[in-house]
């Protein structure tokens, strides 16, 4: 439509034999023709990327009365964690749990009989693609009622106060802000020599939405989204194993041996782990999908796996190309990602960058964090997050929670500590609901009794570490959880007993 105005305009013009308006005439055009096809807005702020941490920056700093403009490239908002990540991944944990525990005759232990228990994959999709729908339209909401202006496109910094967001049809708009945040976040890592199809080769994205359950399944990397959907696809009937260059699971920052228990819980499950083995590659028969590995340490122990789907999880890389950083004068590290400082800025005092396309740990309650933070910053507050105090979560069943530091890293640095655990065995709450594997692990200063790290695997990990969480934020000792009272029966409990344990050396209802 825009080009048909422009040929109207050029051929009901004649131009004229006077030179000057001759030569006017082709800039009258290209006048015409930016008005057309780009637009220009005035900000306090643009961010680019509708993630957790662009979203949840763009309506803080609305709410502080910036005026504000958030870019998105994708045609939902909520990035990659509400449309192909926690959300869609945490919808089929939670519903192929109760599937396995129907199937696997955990019901019938409890007093619960059902027959011809069946799966329809394709309703348990709807469920997953309903919750996320909801929640990304939510967030079109939230835009809208905090006056969140929201432009579809690639956003591109073409200025130190200029982004231009480049839509899917070619035109664009201009936007002239007093601040960029760059919130772009990551993308999965590919696998070098494996081409991955997301049918029968699949990233996390096309794992999490399968047409039907493999039989068998392999899966390239034993870290916390490996085993997530590994145990989704794993509840549903296939035969999982999981190759892992590591010789421990769950990834970086989990304590040793919460990755020991995890690791015999899984198995127990029906997970395969082949652990201190490297990927050689890949290649398709058939039907069948062969994957050439090796040991680590030894090189002449070789196998060949066979499956009907191969999972690459081999980690996440920051989603920083193409977006003119390098013509403003912004480089990047060895790792993709973006230098900034304290307050988040980078080279460009106009600029700022949070998120996965910074250092840290990719995680979406962080990005969210560093959003608010920075925002809050340039508005002329104070700057500053522990990063010793962001929780990790697995979120499997039993689920994985830490946060702080682990066992390893204080033997590393030659800190004086000492330990309290707690059983969930032992746990009233736990005992009555049958879900008695784990325990607590409480870490704190031998000395102070301030507490360093805490780290769970049990039930409702992932809701009680956040305590712990809090407590280690406002400098807590181990006697202070010790001595708060807490509801009984709530597996919570285990908490404060893990703490009495570190304390008083011993708790009370194990030992």
């Amino acid at each position: 439509m825009q080009a048909n105005i422009l040929n109207r305009i050029s051929n009901s013009i004649k131009p004229s034999t006077c030179t000057q308006r001759t030569h006017a005439f082709p800039a009258l055009l290209s006048v015409l023709q930016h008005r057309l096809y780009s637009s220009s807005h005035e900000a306090d702020i643009v961010v680019i990327g509708s993630g957790p941490g662009g979203y949840v920056a763009a309506i803080k700093a609305a709410q502080l009365g910036m005026k504000t403009v958030c870019i998105e490239k994708n045609e939902t908002l909520g990035g990659t964690c509400l449309n192909v990540g926690c959300i869609p991944s945490k919808a089929l944990l939670n519903n192929s749990h109760y599937y396995h525990m129907a199937h696997s005759g955990d019901l019938k232990g409890r007093g619960i009989e059902v027959s011809g228990v069946t799966l329809n994959l394709e309703t348990m999709m709807d469920a997953k693609r309903t919750a996320v729908k909801a929640l990304t339209g939510g967030i079109a909401s939230l835009f809208k009622s905090n006056k969140v202006t929201q432009i579809s496109g690639h956003g591109k910094i073409t200025g130190p106060n200029e982004v231009t967001a480049i839509k899917a049809d070619g035109s664009s708009e201009v936007v002239k802000a007093k601040n960029i945040l760059i919130a772009t976040g990551s993308e999965v890592t590919p696998f070098p020599g494996i081409e991955i199809d997301e049918e029968t080769v699949v990233s996390s994205t096309g794992a999490l939405s399968l047409k039907k359950v493999p039989e068998k399944m392999v899966v390239i990397g034993a870290g916390v989204i490996g085993l997530e959907l590994g145990s989704v696809w794993g509840r549903l009937g296939s035969q999982v194993t999981a190759v892992e260059f590591l010789n421990t699971i769950g990834g970086v920052g989990i304590d040793g041996e919460v990755a020991k228990q995890f690791q015999r819980i899984l198995g127990k499950q029906g997970m395969n782990f082949k652990l201190g083995t490297k990927v050689m590659g890949a290649r398709k028969e058939g039907s069948t999908i062969k994957v050439s590995v090796e040991n680590v340490k030894d090189a002449a122990k070789k196998e060949e796996l066979d499956c009907d789907v191969l999972l690459v999880c081999v980690g996440r890389r920051p989603y920083t190309h193409n977006l003119g950083l390098e013509d403003i004068g912004i480089e990047r590290d060895q790792k993709g990602r973006i230098p900034v400082n304290s307050r988040f800025q980078t080279v460009i005092p106009s600029i700022f960058a949070i998120g996965d396309c910074i250092h840290g740990p990719m995680l979406a309650h962080k990005a969210e964090d560093e959003g608010i933070v920075c925002v809050e910053g340039i508005a002329g507050g104070p700057v500053h997050i522990d990063y010793n105090c962001v929780p990790s979560v697995i979120y499997t069943h039993p689920e994985v929670g830490w946060v702080g530091r682990t066992e390893e890293d204080l033997k590393n640095d030659g800190v004086d500590f000492k330990i309290g655990k707690f059983p969930f065995a032992a746990n009233s709450r736990a005992k009555t609901n049958n879900e008695t594997d784990g325990f607590v692990k409480v870490l704190a200063d031998k000395l102070t009794d301030k507490i360093l790290g805490v780290h769970i695997i049990g039930p409702g990990a992932g809701e009680l570490i956040n305590e712990a969480v809090l407590a280690m934020e406002y400098g807590a000792s181990a006697e202070d959880v010790a001595r708060v009272c807490h509801a009984h029966p709530t597996c919570s409990e285990a908490l404060r007993e893990a703490h009495l344990a570190a304390y008083f050396g011993k708790a009370i209802n194990f030992g």
